[in-house]
């Protein structure tokens, strides 16, 4: 678990250190150009796409876990719109609310 918990640390500096440098050097500006570049149907969009795909499996997935509770639909959202940035924090947190238990941490608490 403290190896888990370390890539969740570096996923977490990592991306926050790169949307740093890269939201000083052009702003805020991600949605026009994320649908932008699915709509060339090109490479780009491809791999948007792909990866708004996962960001679909990783709101579902953190809703189900929280049983599609408020709290659960919210980290939803939530996770839908942040990404690994999110997700980092959560896992990260969560595996020191179940205690390392991998099953509690997949399945949730009262599920595991």
């Amino acid at each position: 678990m403290i190896l888990f918990r370390t890539l969740l640390v570096v996923i977490f500096l990592a991306l926050v250190g790169y949307t740093a440098i890269v939201v000083s050097n052009h702003g805020m500006g991600l949605l026009p150009v994320f649908f932008g570049d699915i709509a060339q149907m090109a490479w780009p969009g491809q791999f948007n796409l792909d990866f708004m795909c996962f960001l679909v499996l990783s709101a579902v997935w953190v809703s189900w876990r929280h049983e599609f509770s408020g709290v659960g639909l919210l980290l939803g959202l939530i996770a839908f719109f942040s990404g690994a940035l999110f997700l980092s924090i959560y896992l990260f947190i969560q595996s020191f609310r179940v205690n390392g238990n991998v099953g509690a941490l997949l399945l949730g608490p009262s599920r595991a």
